[in-house]
């Protein structure tokens, strides 16, 4: 029989061993994926949304569509494999690729220094100028002008963190669920204005009469980028080239002109 002592230092020894074990298993890099990976497997999971066009909406049938659906399939016909599409909300995203119920994503996710630390991105595929809009009766010229005033935002979001950075003390910011959200509370008079990309203004002005609503001024120019967990060194490299590749031939640009009628913005 061993000693006491023996069995607490074995029976320490095996926790620790075991809860070393279970961090790797449930570390981001025991699920990294290659493109060979990808390629055995035959086809891709990608997460998009479909609440922010024209980037993600859906068609006739209630699937994904928009700029970032067409760039998945893209990637699929590029790599040559199968894709599947899940569709993901803003505060959902990262958990989504986190835990692995999506490779990738392709979800409208700007890229910034907060969310780099967590995921990591490919070179830029797609560009969206960050506004304050709001009603043409507003005197609102600049983020100082947002004192007293109730601003929405998609909760998580670009826009969230763009205008808390800039708005003065005084300001109630305002988050909800997602942009569809906050532009009904700017059509219903619940906030006297909302951060949002310029296409969900555009997607406004068609809603409500001529000359209600309008741009104040530009809050940030952002870059989204395809998505995946740290540490896929291979799966990025193969991602870039794909960017650049379908950069160069113009296939991005046609996608991007057929959903937001302009050219690709030129991207560093």
């Amino acid at each position: 029989m061993s000693h006491p002592i023996f069995r607490r230092a074995l029976t320490g020894a095996m926790a620790a061993l075991g809860l070393g074990a279970a961090l790797v298993a449930f570390s981001p890099l025991a699920f990294a994926q290659s493109m060979a990976d990808i390629k055995k497997k035959g086809e891709i999971t990608i997460g998009v949304m479909v609440d922010v066009p024209p980037y993600a909406t859906t068609d006739v049938q209630n699937q994904p569509d928009g700029y970032d659906a067409d760039v998945a399939k893209l990637l699929g016909k590029d790599w040559g494999v199968k894709v599947n599409t899940v569709t993901v909300t803003g505060p959902n995203r990262i958990p989504y690729v986190l835990t692995n119920k999506v490779d990738v994503l392709v979800a409208v996710l700007a890229i910034t220094p907060e969310r780099s630390k967590q995921v990591q991105f490919s070179s830029p595929y797609s560009a969206a100028t960050i506004v304050l809009y709001g009603s043409v009766k507003s005197p609102i010229k600049s983020a100082a002008d947002l004192k007293g005033l109730r601003v929405g935002v998609a909760r998580a979001s670009t826009q969230d963190v763009a205008l808390s950075a800039v708005a003065p003390e005084g300001t109630e910011i305002r988050r909800f669920d997602d942009d569809a959200s906050a532009m009904q509370a700017l059509i219903s008079g619940q906030v006297d204005a909302i951060g949002c990309p310029s296409t969900v203004a555009a997607q406004i002005s068609k809603r409500v009469p001529a000359n209600t609503f309008e741009e104040k001024f530009v809050v940030r120019q952002q870059f989204m980028g395809i998505v995946m967990r740290l540490g896929q060194d291979d799966l990025l490299k193969n991602l870039n080239e794909f960017v650049a590749r379908n950069t160069a031939n113009g296939e991005l640009n046609k996608l991007y002109r057929k959903w937001l009628g302009v050219d690709l913005p030129k991207m560093q």
